[in-house]
């Protein structure tokens, strides 16, 4: 059972997910994708790997190599490779499939931070209305608007679930109602301290960046891709999330991705794990925060 200290030291921290090692399997040539493809043409096709509808995929525009990269996780079959490219038609070639270990998910698991009635999630960032405080989560944790702990035998209420978008989106946000708890805005480093956050911004392709998260504790990558989708499967499409090469593992859904001192996004989902390595995706922190009308502090 977390102690108030320790539970002081979670929400500070929020969480974060990740993964690392993506194994890519290329399906173009290499001069091809020097060339690129016109913004109209990866449009179409990004519309034609929707339309397949092959879970365990997510696919965002390289800018770089101006190819639209599908990753499929290990349950993506041949045959739903090749189901994407008949959707694509006559635009599949300026599609590049790349292979992540695992199984696309949101990452929720039972364990040792935030706790709804029938599951646990990671705190993302503190933040607030005027004098009223929140924490930012993923939406997959706040669906039902249930109530939050602060412990697995549910005796320290936190608050209840305000506000939830999940799929489409991956957001919620959650009201301390209990005075008693502290909030700052904060991040755990998971090594005995935090580190403030004073502001929120947009990431870009290439940087460097850390995420937290209650089961795996503080990891580091960089940012691959933005503005990308994932086909969790039954339904959960989830658009505009950055990708990157950072790890993360059940339970660390909803946590804190960062640079510095700034809040940058909440972990969504991601394949593989902090052994072996995935793909993680998160919700850029910024429309979550403009949808409920709070700033971190």
């Amino acid at each position: 059972m977390r102690t108030t200290r320790a539970w002081a030291s979670a929400l500070a921290a929020g969480l974060l997910a990740a993964a690392s090692a993506l194994t890519a399997t290329g399906a173009h040539a290499a001069g091809t994708e020097a060339a690129g493809y016109s913004a109209a043409r990866l449009s179409v096709a990004a519309d034609a790997v929707r339309s397949a509808d092959v879970a365990g995929t997510a696919w965002a525009v390289d800018q770089r190599t101006g190819t639209l990269v599908v990753t499929a996780d290990s349950t993506v079959s041949a045959a739903g490779i090749a189901r994407i490219r008949r959707a694509a038609g006559s635009d599949a070639d300026a599609i590049r499939v790349q292979r992540t270990p695992g199984t696309l998910r949101p990452l929720l698991a039972g364990g040792d931070a935030i706790y709804a009635p029938s599951w646990r999630c990671s705190v993302g960032f503190n933040v607030r209305r005027g004098n009223t405080y929140y924490f930012l989560t993923a939406g997959h944790c706040t669906q039902g608007r249930p109530p939050y702990y602060t412990d697995a035998g549910h005796r320290t209420n936190v608050g209840p679930t305000t506000g939830t978008n999940f799929p489409g989106s991956d957001y919620g946000i959650v009201q301390y109602a209990n005075g008693t708890l502290p909030h700052p805005s904060a991040v755990d480093l998971y090594n005995g301290s935090s580190r403030r956050i004073t502001s929120a911004a947009t990431p870009r392709v290439g940087q460097n960046v850390q995420r937290s998260g209650s089961t795996t504790g503080v990891h580091g990558g960089r940012v691959t891709g933005l503005n990308a989708t994932v086909n969790y499967g039954n339904g959960q499409i989830v658009r505009g999330l950055i990708q990157t090469n950072v790890c993360a593992e059940p339970g660390d859904s909803g946590g804190s991705l960062f640079s510095g001192s700034t809040a940058l996004g909440l972990t969504s989902g991601g394949s593989g794990n902090c052994r072996t390595g995935g793909t993680t995706f998160f919700q850029p922190v910024v429309p979550a925060l403009s949808a409920y009308g709070v700033s971190v502090f």
